[in-house]
């Protein structure tokens, strides 16, 4: 059987579709994985497998956060540019070489997108 892969809502893609300047979003780990989430919606959801485990990780970097610890979460706010580059970081198949390279240039634009604004860090 296939394990879970990293899920993209559909909340997500409506939520970039409105540019804005600060979205107050959530990073929670619990007992099924990692998910980030914004008034209480979830944006993605990132299953306790290596794979999902790998993509929360990066997921997090873009955000400019760290993984918090299971049953804690830590709140980030950024920009619809950023969490753009979130999402795609989330939907990378990290079993294929070339994601690393897509990987690496949305985690540098998220990152110059952040500059010092991000409070979370």
């Amino acid at each position: 059987m296939q394990q879970p892969q990293v899920k993209v809502t559909e909340y997500a893609d409506e939520l970039i579709a409105t540019p804005r300047a600060h979205l107050r979003l959530v990073l929670e780990q619990n007992g099924n994985g990692l998910v980030l989430s914004h008034e209480d919606h979830a944006l993605i959801e990132c299953p306790l497998t290596e794979d999902g485990m790998l993509a929360a990780g990066f997921v997090a970097q873009a955000l400019g956060v760290k993984v918090p610890p299971l049953g804690e979460s830590v709140s980030a706010r950024v920009s619809t540019g950023v969490l753009f580059r979130v999402l795609g970081v989330a939907g990378l198949d990290y079993k294929k070489d070339e994601s690393y390279v897509l990987l690496e240039r949305l985690l540098e634009e998220a990152e110059r997108q952040r500059g010092s604004t991000n409070e979370s860090v």
